[in-house]
């Protein structure tokens, strides 16, 4: 009959269980993530690409 506050612990745990598996999940249309995503993996590639470029100019000069 004093299962009051076993029953408030469960339902504190179940409501933090339950946040943790919505962390994860990304709203929206997959589709348009997915471009989205791809233009800026597209973009830090370039930016390494660059970077790799000087530093072998920069190797060659000396």
């Amino acid at each position: 009959m004093s299962r009051g506050n076993q029953r408030e612990l469960a339902r504190q745990k179940n409501l933090s269980k339950q946040k943790q598996q919505a962390k994860g999940k990304k709203e929206g249309d997959p589709k348009k993530r997915m471009a989205a995503d791809a233009d800026i993996l597209r973009q830090k590639q370039a930016a390494a690409d660059a970077r790799k470029a000087e530093q072998n100019q920069s190797g060659q000069r000396k």
